[in-house]
């Protein structure tokens, strides 16, 4: 599908009324786990967008282009509060989470296995291993509080125990920022999933962070706070491999692009006949704010749509699904891995002054004040094990035991075996 060839619907024909503004939520007993995950994606993606016009407007004095940001953005934010409501009355945050990290290690998946430039990729195959042991932590802590098995919320397909564990994912602020793509010179689809992750991961931290305060005991609470300081770090690692020498107005149009692909993603693999017709009207208004974008890139810079994105033609769909052995390959490689500047080392080629291990002496002084494995700690001591979903034994014998958390691995040089990342991708 090529949705610049489309004939959009009008803007003010996207409008809704309260009465339709207001879904029916899916049933958290019935609902299949990648429904609620393409939920909570397409609820960043459309953050991201109206966040995304909110900047653009406060960088541009022209009142008239200003104006035409506020009528889309004014479309995008109904549009996310109507997905965001899907969610239903009777789902904790903490239930919901659980979802939100398993978009996490799909997502982050799915798009490492399609990636062909080596340096997103390996970015990518970082952050997944922290966003599967948060999963890790979220479980055994929902666990406690509410007697719930997380692997029932995740339908099985994604497994639950440690990865690189959550004490070692705190990093020098510096140590997180990456090298940026070039739009103009970059495959299509690293670009997309650049502006992908990133949107996802910011509305994970977005949503821990309006949360945090709403734990109902000081563990969720504390658990809360920590990982969203790491979602912090995930945003950042993401955020700088976009595109930053784009203009605004090529950005408005990469980002209407992103939002359309994914609606289309969405439609062309869901589930639920409701949710599936739900979708298709998304993809209409993004067709329709895409084709708005094109107009202002027209007027104001004197570019067509294709002198930015020369194939408008969609790679295929975004699929979320099962990925158990492509995470168990990465997290058996590079575990031992930590961000250093610009790239990933080995904590074993690390100099002993590193930044890293200055931090995290600063911030984990004990391992008896971290949150995340106090959570791990306190389950153990309550049923004598940790909460785990696994089809077999972790790839790192380190991380096997299921009475006592492991806080040295991805810590500490020689903690664990790690060879390193690799570069192959789906074609």
């Amino acid at each position: 599908m090529n949705p610049f060839l489309e004939k959009p619907i009008s803007l003010i024909d996207s409008f809704q009324n309260w009465k339709q503004l207001y879904p029916k939520p899916y049933n958290k007993h019935e609902v299949d786990p990648y429904t609620k995950t393409r939920i909570i994606l397409m609820n960043g993606t459309e953050f991201e967008a109206n966040w995304f016009s909110h900047q653009f407007q406060r960088h541009t004095e022209n009142n008239d282009l200003r104006r035409e940001l506020a009528l889309t953005r004014a479309i995008e934010k109904q549009q996310q509060l109507k997905i965001s409501l899907l969610k239903p009355i009777n789902e904790s945050p903490l239930e919901h989470t659980i979802g939100y990290e398993q978009l996490a290690v799909d997502l982050t998946s799915e798009l490492a296995k399609r990636e062909k430039d080596c340096y997103v990729k390996k970015a990518l195959d970082f952050a997944l291993l922290e966003d599967f042991d948060h999963l890790y932590r979220y479980a055994n802590q929902l666990e406690m509080e509410q007697g719930i098995v997380a692997e029932r919320l995740v339908g099985r397909y994604t497994e639950i125990m440690p990865g690189r564990p959550t004490i070692a994912h705190h990093r020098f602020a510096i140590d997180n920022v990456k090298r940026c793509i070039n739009a103009k010179t970059a495959d299509k689809q690293t670009v997309l999933n650049t502006m992908i992750i990133t949107a996802a991961e910011q509305q994970t931290m977005n949503y821990y962070m309006n949360v945090t305060n709403f734990g109902s005991n000081d563990l969720s609470r504390k658990l809360y706070e920590e990982i969203c300081l790491v979602e912090e770090e995930h945003v950042t690692q993401y955020g700088s491999l976009m595109d930053a020498s784009a203009t605004w107005l090529e950005m408005l149009l990469w980002h209407e692009y992103v939002e359309c692909y994914l609606y289309w993603s969405c439609y062309m693999t869901e589930t639920d006949a409701r949710i599936k017709c739900f979708w298709e009207e998304n993809l209409a208004m993004e067709i329709a704010h895409l084709h708005k974008a094109v107009e202002l890139l027209k007027k104001y810079e004197k570019k067509d749509w294709d002198d930015v994105i020369p194939d408008g033609e969609f790679p295929k769909p975004i699929s979320l699904h099962e990925n158990i052995q492509y995470v168990r390959e990465i997290l058996g490689t590079t575990v031992q891995f930590t961000g250093l500047l610009e790239d990933y080392e080995k904590l074993e080629d690390l100099p002993s002054d590193a930044d890293f291990f200055k931090y995290q002496k600063i911030i984990n002084p004990t391992t008896s004040i971290v949150p995340s494995h106090l959570v791990i700690d306190t389950h153990i001591r309550r049923y004598g094990k940790d909460y785990r979903y696994q089809v077999a034994q972790s790839p790192v014998k380190e991380l096997r035991s299921r009475n006592e958390d492991n806080t040295s691995v991805g810590r500490v040089p020689g903690a664990a075996e790690s060879t390193d990342f690799t570069c192959k991708y789906d074609k």
